[in-house]
């Protein structure tokens, strides 16, 4: 009886431990709570501090991974590793546009939702500046060790008049555009 209670033990706490997937695994195959892991590091290359200009504004993105990021998505809450991009935007005066570094808001935020090994690239999330304006899909491509390209494809550009109280800034200062190339710092 003692050993059939041990073992029930043990059961129970490897059944609770959350299963752990590969980053591109299909969302159907994703269960309640598992852990969506960085496990070949195909997150690692894109790490880094990486700079561009585009239109007389330097654009300096800062590229983190997150690991364990709690994600709600389809109906489901699982955890994940994910590319944390924050960016800082600076005019041609050298006057700062838009600074989301250090930014823990919901606004502005840029995330990684999907790995494409075959091409080398990965597909990010933009949720927009204020009142979402700008949100859409950011596909980065590695070049090389140290130059990514960029191409940035928004999904909404204006706003609904009465959507946004206030007078907030809704200019999308990111680079709407295909093939700027990034390079690490």
């Amino acid at each position: 009886m003692r050993n059939k209670l041990i073992i029930l033990g043990i059961f129970a706490v490897a059944s609770c431990k959350a299963q752990q997937l590969p980053l591109n695994t299909l969302m159907e195959n994703i269960q309640q709570n598992a852990y969506v892991k960085d496990l070949n590091y195909e997150l690692v290359p894109y790490i880094g501090t990486y700079k561009a200009n585009y239109q007389g504004n330097e654009i300096t993105l800062f590229i983190t991974k997150e690991e364990n990021k709690l994600t709600k998505r389809a109906g489901k809450q699982f955890y994940r590793d994910v590319l944390n991009t924050k960016f800082i935007v600076r005019g041609s005066s050298n006057t700062i546009l838009q600074d989301t570094k250090n930014n823990n808001l919901q606004t502005n935020t840029i995330y990684s939702t999907k790995i494409r090994s075959y091409d080398n690239s990965i597909i990010l999330y933009y949720n927009g500046t204020n009142c979402s304006v700008g949100w859409g899909n950011i596909f980065l491509k590695k070049i090389s060790n140290t130059q990514i390209s960029w191409d940035y494809r928004p999904d909404d550009m204006i706003i609904t008049p009465g959507k946004c109280p206030g007078n907030p800034d809704l200019t999308i200062y990111l680079p709407v555009t295909k093939d700027l190339i990034f390079t690490k710092q």
